[in-house]
């Protein structure tokens, strides 16, 4: 029996858990910022005084499909690395960063607490640098995929902390309670 796998199993293991995960991932990060009610259309968020770094609404939901398909793309990559020293921890550590990443959201947009969420995110930046730093050990290219994530988490982290300043009577506020749309 040959223990070795061709490159052309390795190819179909890597496919398979990308099927699977990406979608997850990206499923995922929608509900959570859905649920939240994260961005424009939130009546407490959009009563908040913006940084003059904000940047338009859009590029939010943009950025953050691709940053959860290269996160589903990074992972499929570790979890098909069947035998590599340390995938275990490599996953839970991205577990836990990525649970504190749909955490997030809830905290400040859903909350209103921006000072708590600011520590999420904080926590959030040093466990995704330690999912770099363990995926670099097993596939090098899983880790370069999630260095524009910890570029951008970064950007949040200040605009978290900008909202902050900006904001500092909003932190934990109830936002308005009684909202009248109209779709026109």
């Amino acid at each position: 029996m040959n223990l070795i796998a061709s490159s052309g199993q390795l190819r179909a293991s890597l496919l398979r858990w990308a099927l699977v995960l990406v979608p997850l991932v990206v499923l995922m990060g929608f509900v959570s910022g859905r649920m939240a009610q994260s961005g424009p259309g939130n009546p407490w968020f959009d009563a908040l005084v913006k940084p003059g770094i904000y940047p338009p609404p859009i590029t939010f939901a943009v950025v953050w499909t691709l940053l959860y398909v290269l996160m589903g793309i990074s992972l499929a990559m570790i979890c098909a690395a069947r035998g590599a020293r340390g995938r275990a921890l490599a996953v839970t550590v991205f577990a836990v960063q990525f649970a504190l990443n749909l955490a997030w959201s809830p905290v400040f947009f859903g909350a209103h607490q921006m000072t708590s969420a600011l520590i999420v995110i904080g926590v959030l930046d040093l466990a995704v640098v330690l999912t770099i730093a363990l995926f670099a050990r097993i596939r090098p290219v899983a880790a370069l995929l999630l260095l524009p994530y910890l570029v951008w988490i970064c950007f949040a982290t200040y605009l978290n902390y900008a909202f902050l300043q900006a904001n500092p009577a909003l932190d934990g506020a109830e936002g308005p309670r009684a909202v009248e749309r109209f779709e026109i």
